[in-house]
């Protein structure tokens, strides 16, 4: 065997590796190359061992006869004179807490409404609007309206006319009518760092340990493997039915632990790429990184991800530290999700990250031009809006640092080479592969680091500079995400890593919602606005060139003409202007006309059209216009 894990007559190519569920018998294989004998271990009742046979390409089958739907079952693999137990890699069902694989008849998890078609989408991630949400913060807010026994759980996201106890809205109603398209969940695969028994801990979940099991702690009942199984796809199918896809943070780049991991046990030396000391590589900085780029490891991630595609209909993927990742099995990746349904869309973090993987194979931000329709996120859009994330009083152009201009610049045009001073720092891409935002899990919420960054600043001169970030992501050619809650300012208390800070500092607070609502009507408006104008959405960097010119402004400002008629919109010119100087500014407007305004220092998705004809306009102290005729 090599040392990547190949055989000398190639990879194990069959589809079949786990269990292989029939009512009469299951077929059960897993690939272990360097064992000399493997047993498959059955638990009905005293646990019973069968031998398997040594079949192609380093693979062990074996066929059990019977129904075997619901048995529990373990591998135990022969290295080196050394007996390991593990449960199956390839395995979609467990018991609580990883401790055994279980057989599952897929086709008996299904809900009572199960339906394979997805929410009407374009397959164009200009035409997304991304909402970031974890499970958990979604409904633990006692004031929730939400029943307390699926109060952070998958079924939180089933129940609608949820009120907090003012009689206020809240849960998935307010969401889906913000007029997102995707909601993207937080890992919510089987993950290590949460004991499933004990429903008060608290993590992200960036910690796999099943790649295709549904984590339990998110069931109602941790302890039956099938039930996490039916409420998660119960709760895609009720989103599904509210008009919104479903996306999956996967983090295909390092495990939980290493050493103790079914990959390592049954294959060791594959999975995990290693220094020349024999020592795990750590590029994740979770102590290990996934060797992405071996044949095994690459089917294996490939695999994975069609299979949530197939069986569970999730819409998206968003790729934790995709940079870890290689660039072939992300095309891979692409090209099995496009024979599913193309238009399932894929993003990831484009961080370079690493020493082991050469730089021109990693899946990362500065190869994304040979990533074509994958996005990535922009963090030079992020920085240059509102201030480095790795310095909490670092200012950005909303906060008046009109340094920071050029990156907004790069950011609007989304990050395709505009010209020589703008763009093209990800070389040829198309606008749909910048995803932009000023918000995510990660780092202070935004209304947080205007707080540490303006310390001195009023809460209404917070609240503009936070609209006018906002307004500029949605405004932007890409993708625009928002984080959960970014429509009501929400805070973390200025926790910039709450990852396991628990229910107090992240649980989604329900009553603030209306106590912010002209936020929410305002990111509702200025999402109107991108839906209903394709202008704001065009799909190529050809487009983008043609149709969006940069204004003369003052330095604080940044304006630009948008071709409407061009782009197919039914404004034939609109012009868009941020205005970052604490004071009023006036604009010279591209023609002497009546404009209408749809988005203003305080509105957005309304129609206004000036009383008369005019050259200039008037844009309020940091905020955000929208003109259009």
């Amino acid at each position: 065997m090599h040392n990547d894990g190949t055989e000398v007559d190639g990879p194990y190519e069959g589809e079949d590796l786990g269990s292989t569920y029939a009512p009469s018998f299951t077929t059960f294989r897993v690939w272990s190359p360097a064992a000399s004998d493997v047993k498959l271990v059955l638990f009905r009742g005293e646990p019973q061992e069968h031998p398997m046979g040594a079949d192609r390409h380093g693979s062990w089958v074996t066929a059990i006869d019977g129904d075997l739907h619901g048995v529990e079952y373990l591998y135990r693999a022969n290295i080196n004179g050394e007996w390991r137990e593990a449960i199956d890699p390839y395995g979609r069902a467990s018991t609580i807490n990883a401790g055994h694989s279980v057989v599952v008849d897929l086709a008996r998890t299904d809900p009572a409404r199960w339906t394979s078609e997805r929410p009407t989408f374009s397959g164009h991630a200009v035409d997304a609007v991304f909402y970031e949400i974890h499970t958990r913060d979604f409904s633990m807010d006692p004031e929730s309206g939400i029943s307390p026994g699926h109060r952070g759980k998958w079924l939180a996201f089933t129940e609608h006319g949820t009120l907090t106890p003012s009689g206020n809205r809240s849960g998935i109603d307010p969401i889906r009518e913000l007029g997102i398209t995707h909601l993207q969940l937080l890992p919510i695969y089987d993950f290590g760092s949460v004991d499933e028994r004990d429903s008060g801990q608290y993590n992200w979940g960036y910690d796999p340990v099943q790649y295709n099991v549904p984590d339990g702690s998110y069931a109602t009942d941790a302890v039956h493997p099938l039930v996490r199984i039916t409420e998660l796809k119960q709760t895609i199918q009720s989103l599904h039915d509210d008009g919104l896809r479903v996306v999956m943070d996967v983090v295909y780049n390092h495990v939980f632990d290493a050493a103790s991991h079914a990959f390592e046990k049954l294959a060791p030396g594959v999975f995990f790429r290693l220094n020349a000391d024999g020592s795990y590589g750590n590029a994740s900085g979770c102590g290990n990184e996934i060797a992405s780029e071996h044949p095994m490891v690459r089917k294996f991630i490939v695999e994975s991800v069609a299979y949530w595609a197939r069986e569970y209909h999730v819409d998206g993927f968003r790729f934790d530290l995709m940079g870890i990742l290689d660039v072939e099995t992300m095309r891979q990746v692409r090209a099995a999700l496009d024979a599913i349904d193309p238009t399932i869309l894929v993003i990831g973090e484009g961080w370079t990250m690493g020493n082991l993987l050469p730089d021109q194979q990693k899946a990362d931000a500065l190869n994304a031009a040979q990533l074509p329709r994958m996005g990535f996120f922009n963090d030079v859009l992020r920085d240059a809006v509102k201030g480095s994330v790795f310095s909490h009083g670092d200012r950005g152009y909303v906060q008046g640092e009109v340094g920071h201009r050029d990156g907004v610049l790069d950011g609007i045009v989304g990050n395709v080479r505009y010209n020589e001073a703008i763009g093209g720092m990800w070389g040829e891409i198309e606008a749909g592969q910048a995803v932009n935002y000023v918000e995510a899990h990660d780092n202070m919420t935004l209304i947080d680091k205007l707080a540490a960054s303006m310390p001195n600043a009023t809460a209404d001169e917070r609240a503009r500079c936070f609209r006018l970030a906002t307004s500029i992501v949605l405004l932007s050619q890409g993708l625009p995400f928002l984080h959960a809650g970014q429509d009501f300012m929400r805070s973390k208390q200025g926790d910039d890593n709450s990852y396991a800070s628990g229910d107090g500092v992240n649980a989604l607070r329900w009553e603030q919602r209306i106590e912010r609502f002209e936020m929410v009507e305002y990111v509702r408006g200025l999402i109107a606005v991108r839906k209903a104008h394709p202008a704001f959405r065009m799909r190529s960097a050809d487009e983008v060139r043609r149709n969006l010119r940069f204004l003369d402004s003052a330095p604080e400002m940044v304006a630009y003409a948008l071709n409407g008629l061009a782009a197919r919109d039914t404004w034939s010119e609109i012009v868009v202007v941020h205005n970052s100087s604490p004071r009023a500014l006036d604009l010279t407007l591209p023609a002497r006309a009546v404009w209408g305004i749809a988005v203003d220092e305080w509105r957005a998705g309304f129609t206004v059209p000036m009383r008369e004809p005019s050259s200039t306009v008037e844009v309020g102290p940091q905020s955000t216009m929208v003109l259009f005729r």
